[in-house]
């Protein structure tokens, strides 16, 4: 009897033990089953903060491409193939993104596909901002080479003027002048002969006499004459040959026309000139031209 009553505590010993053994490992297994959701939360807490910061990245890094595209730049097919790639790539980083959960190698390749991606896209920043400075320097050129079209064009019409200037003066110091002028009626008989005459009844022909200045620069050789005879009353005296000529920059008609070999050499010059109408009393001016412009003039009086 002794015996079995010893042995019965030595039983509840026992199963206290193996309870508390049970209850320890229950305890470590609650402990170990939280620790692991506890970092398996952290780990998806962690997840979800960097794919928050990976979509901040990715719009940040649109936002820099839509800024470069928005610019008046206009880019090379080079360029613009670069711009079409980048979208692209975010296009696909922002599907993997939206996927859910990212197991951790996911996540970083999406972080190093980021990395590659902002320095691609920093580096076509850089192509394009290099290359609007080389269009702001062509502007720059091409307003230079406009402003010194200009001032060239303008330098050449200046120079144009003063030629068309020069050549006017040429032109005038180079026409010849009557040295002196003189016109004398004269009547002519029927059989020839002539004599001066003062009286307008008796006269039917003018004589008309000038010499020519020297002028070392006119040219010599043959030089056309135009004559115009004015009568009394203001009129000009024309017939059935007179024609027109340019004189004085104005068009004009003449009475009478000629042409005289000049030599410079300080000869006199004739030109006789019938007219088959009564000459009036009054005076009568002759007007003399040579070479586009006015040689001299001259006159007479008939009573």
């Amino acid at each position: 009897m002794e015996n079995q009553t010893t042995q019965e505590p030595k039983k509840n010993s026992n199963v206290i033990y193996f309870l508390v053994v049970v209850i320890v490992a229950l305890l470590g297994t609650d402990v170990y089953l939280y620790m692991k959701k506890n970092n398996s939360d952290q780990r998806i807490a962690v997840q979800s903060d960097e794919k928050t910061k990976l979509q901040v990245e990715l719009d940040s890094l649109e936002a820099q491409i839509e800024q470069v595209s928005a610019g008046k730049t206009k880019m090379s097919a080079e360029l613009q193939a670069k711009n079409d790639s980048l979208r692209a790539k975010i296009k696909v980083l922002r599907s993997d993104l939206a996927k859910g959960k990212l197991t951790a190698e996911e996540l970083s390749k999406a972080q190093e596909d980021v990395k590659q991606l902002r320095y691609f896209v920093t580096k076509y920043t850089a192509d394009i901002e290099e290359l609007r400075k080389e269009n702001v320097s062509l502007v720059t050129e091409r307003d230079t080479l406009k402003t010194n079209l200009t001032t060239v064009s303008a330098k050449a019409t200046d120079l144009e003027k003063q030629n068309q200037d020069l050549n006017t003066k040429v032109q005038v110091a180079s026409a010849i002048k009557v040295g002196a002028a003189s016109v004398v009626g004269y009547k002519v008989k029927k059989n020839g002969k002539e004599s001066d005459e003062t009286k307008a009844k008796n006269v039917n022909k003018l004589k008309i006499n000038f010499t020519v200045a020297s002028n070392a620069v006119a040219a010599k050789g043959s030089h056309d004459v135009f004559i115009r005879i004015i009568d009394p009353i203001g009129n000009l005296i024309t017939t059935d040959d007179s024609g027109t000529f340019n004189a004085d920059n104005q068009d004009l008609q003449y009475t009478y026309k000629t042409s005289i070999d000049y030599k410079d050499d300080g000869v006199n010059y004739t030109v006789d000139w019938m007219y088959a109408q009564p000459f009036q009393k009054g005076t009568y001016t002759v007007l003399l031209y040579a070479d586009g412009y006015t040689m001299g003039k001259t006159g007479v009086t008939f009573k």
